[in-house]
This record gives C-alpha cells, sequence and structure tokens, in this order.
C-alpha cells in the first residue's frame, strides 16, 4: 500500500506543488488541499490548514506545503492541534528538522528577523486574520 501525502500552496508555490505532485503520482497516494486551480487571489493559510488537518487526522503519512517563503505555510500548519511543521530551504534542514546551526547563519538569521516589520498590507492582514481563526478553531473556541 502507498503512503499518503497531503499537498497545498498558495499561488506562488501552484505550479511546483503540482509538478512535485506529477513527479510522486507513482510512488505515493496524493491528497491535494489545493488550490486545485490557479488564482492569484488564493491565500495559504485556507490550504495550510486543510493539508495539515489531513495529517493530524491520520489521513496523510506526510504533508508538503509549498508558498513564496514557506514561512506562512508553515506557521498555518502549526495553529493545528498535532502537526509539527517546519521550513525547509535546504536538503539539510529537510532531513534533519532541528539540528546544530552555525553561529554566522544564525547571527545573520537573527539580524533578518529582528530587522522585519509587517507591513499592513489589506492581503497580509487578510491571511494573518485567518491564521488567528485557525488557532482559535483548534483550541476550541469559535
Amino acid at each position: 500500500m502507498k503512503k499518503v501525502v497531503a499537498f497545498g500552496s498558495d499561488h506562488v508555490g501552484f505550479d511546483m506543488k503540482n509538478e512535485i505532485i506529477r513527479r510522486l503520482g507513482d510512488r505515493y497516494e496524493i491528497l491535494d488541499a489545493g488550490p486545485l486551480a490557479y488564482d492569484a487571489a488564493a491565500d495559504y493559510p485556507d490550504f495550510a490548514e486543510a493539508a495539515a488537518k489531513t495529517v493530524a487526522k491520520g489521513k496523510a503519512w506526510r504533508g508538503i506545503l509549498i508558498c513564496g517563503s514557506g514561512v506562512g505555510v508553515c506557521v498555518a500548519a502549526n495553529k493545528v492541534r498535532g502537526v509539527r511543521a517546519c521550513v525547509c530551504h535546504d536538503t539539510f534542514s529537510a532531513h534533519q528538522g532541528v539540528e546544530h546551526v552555525d553561529i554566522e547563519l544564525a547571527w545573520e538569521l537573527v539580524g533578518a528577523f529582528l530587522n522585519a516589520e509587517f507591513g499592513g498590507e489589506a492581503r497580509h492582514q487578510r491571511r494573518l486574520d485567518k491564521l488567528l481563526a485557525i488557532e482559535r478553531r483548534s483550541l476550541g473556541g469559535s
């Protein structure tokens, strides 16, 4: 029996998601949580939550989420109880998940993180609101 892998993306990751699904299709059973058609207004929290829930409910062995940076889908997936998602930009992070990080890389990452500011654009606020809604639902709120 093939293992089941759940997928989700935003509009930026849509084509890549479909290509990866195409390449994996003969080795794994695929659950595509969407989007199923390209939509420039596709919001990553919707599809990250859907894919993460399939993993949390045991309907998928693993989940793969693809967006512009990987950060948004990771945050959204981690709002779902029982899911532990991580951002993977290289084979090391994909394989290890968590491991020792070189101090210079860590210092550079800390600087980038601390100097970043939320822009507050309407589309980003809409997506943040969706993340907060996932969190409320996961914690048993309304």
